[in-house]
């Protein structure tokens, strides 16, 4: 194939993964994408392979984060082209494993050790992950056996043998002439075999709906929790504290509405009530009449309440539990920040050269342990927003002995322009954790879409965006651990750790027969 038309194939496999999230949300296409990149690799020099990759990439992150636009143009771009460069030098990877016999075995676990390192670095984000493409499909299920790494895996091996039978007869290799006779045979294993090693891998993967998940023992305990979404207000350039103070009012007063028709009998009293993530900016401790405010709320629901507030000295992003007639009493503090949102890599040096640093001039400072707030017969465990991405994260609030799970979010900054890509991206990824945990999650959010998920993924309840809303459903607690969990970062760290062999194992044949062409050319006579 030539390059251009391998380049072609590149850009149509990127915009197709990128439609297998939300918001198209077309989940058979996150098959389809590492299919048409193994295409466009196909027997490309390492050079036009990064080519290829980088092509990829653009159509892949631009959109897939193209929400980002409403924050600032060059984060959007700044972002977009740290990712897209990662995965192009991934992808040469990628095509040196495409020499070995067993490739579309080795192509799943590139995807999975390819993602394993774009969570980490050059920033960690865990954005476009192919299984969080997948809460509404039947493959999502196999989250709660190995994980997300396991269900990318699954993911990618089916449109690795899917790029398999699209080669066909261009993955002839050298071989003695063969008769007629021999020939026909052949070529019909060339053509069988890759269609029943896809539709093998596609089955094992649409399979995951067959799985024993979600195995509640009926009659278990059970809560009512509560979901409040204020709203903000829609203009960017109020004055920042009439801002604040108006979105901490807007949470109050619905909460006091959800108290209001509680005590008319009209919904049940909640065990615990969820707000979102900057449901304060102003540090109660420091500001009186923020303290007043949110006290009245929980006062008047008589019930704890989850508070998402910036706090000072030094400055941390927390969810605090707030008791009738107590205040606050425990605090959780996020531990993975946001880059270029809550810390800006490399402040000192960026302040003197740039005017990014007007974006978040002080650097917010990270927690380090899980919390589980104890509310009655209630074990909290609370994720903030960007956190609900992150696989061990998620996973050590519930191995801390957590029944249900919170994740408070803050999506106004990325809607204004009427994107809903980030919103449901993100509620996308917890009913994954859902599932991978067999656990309930409250998803919170200040304008929306705020969510009350069931431990199979399901929405139980969900709201509309840029309005109030108050959700409530009763909910299952679940103390059990789902293999997922038990495993922990078995799956992951396993198979990046035989895609790292199998990489060297490829370089190292290939330099060896360097070594054998070499000492076998002639030698010049004389």
């Amino acid at each position: 194939m030539p390059l251009r038309w391998a380049l072609l194939v590149a850009l149509a496999g990127g915009l197709a993964l990128a439609a297998a999230f939300p918001p198209v949300g077309a989940w058979p296409l996150a098959v389809a994408g590492p299919a048409l990149l193994a295409v466009a690799l196909w027997r490309r020099s390492l050079g036009a392979s990064l080519v290829v990759g980088l092509v990829f990439g653009v159509a892949f992150f631009v959109p897939l984060i193209s929400w980002l636009v409403n924050v600032a143009w060059y984060v959007w771009a700044a972002l977009a082209v740290a990712e897209m460069v990662s995965f192009a030098v991934l992808t040469v990877g990628q095509r040196l494993l495409l020499r070995l016999r067993a490739w579309p075995a080795a192509v799943a676990g590139w995807w999975v050790a390819a993602e394993a390192v774009r969570d980490r670095w050059p920033y960690a984000f865990p954005w476009g992950r192919l299984a969080m493409s997948q809460a509404g499909a039947p493959t999502a299920r196999w989250a709660a056996v190995g994980g997300a790494p396991l269900l990318t895996f699954l993911l990618a091996l089916a449109g690795a043998c899917l790029a398999w039978l699209l080669l066909g007869p261009t993955q002839r290799t050298e071989r003695p002439p063969a008769s007629r006779g021999q020939e026909r045979p052949r070529a019909l294993h060339r053509r069988a075999l890759p269609a029943l090693a896809f539709a093998g891998a596609a089955g094992l993967a649409l399979a995951g709906c067959l799985l024993p998940v979600d195995q509640g023992i009926p009659g278990g305990p059970t809560a009512t929790v509560a979901a409040i979404q204020g709203d903000v207000p829609h203009a960017r350039n109020l004055p920042n504290l009439w801002r604040a103070a108006t979105v901490t009012q807007y949470q109050t007063e619905a909460t006091q509405d959800l108290a209001a028709q509680v005590s008319a009998g009209s919904r049940p009293a909640p065990d615990v009530v969820i707000w979102p993530e900057n449901s304060t900016d102003l540090d109660p401790s420091l500001n009186p009449a923020i303290y007043a405010t949110i006290q009245s709320a929980v006062e008047a629901i008589g019930r704890p309440v989850l508070v998402g507030a910036v706090l000072q000295n030094p400055r941390r992003n927390a969810g605090q539990l707030w008791l009738p007639g107590r205040g606050p009493v425990a605090v959780y503090v996020k531990r993975q920040l946001v880059p270029f949102g809550e810390y800006i890599p490399f402040l000192g040096l960026l302040s003197h050269i740039t005017s990014l640093t007007a974006l978040q001039p002080v650097n917010y400072t990270p927690g380090h342990k899980a919390i589980v707030f104890r509310v009655g017969k209630v074990r909290l465990g609370d994720v903030i927003c960007y956190e609900v991405g992150f696989d061990a994260l998620v996973r050590s609030e519930v191995t801390a002995g957590a029944n249900l799970l919170a994740v408070q979010s803050n999506d106004a900054d990325f809607e204004l322009d009427g994107q809903l890509g980030e919103s449901e991206q993100q509620v996308a990824m917890a009913r994954i954790r859902a599932i991978e945990s067999d656990r309930a999650v409250v998803y919170a959010s200040t304008t929306g879409q705020s969510a009350i998920i069931a431990p199979d993924g399901s929405l139980i309840a969900r709201s509309g965006t840029w309005r109030r809303a108050e959700l409530d459903a009763r909910v299952p607690l679940r103390t059990t651990l789902t293999l997922a969990d038990r495993l922990g970062g078995w799956p992951e760290g396993a198979i990046s750790a035989a895609m790292a062999a199998a990489l060297a194992w490829v370089l190292a044949s290939a330099a060896l027969a360097r070594r054998r062409s070499r000492r076998d050319r002639p030698r010049p006579a004389g």
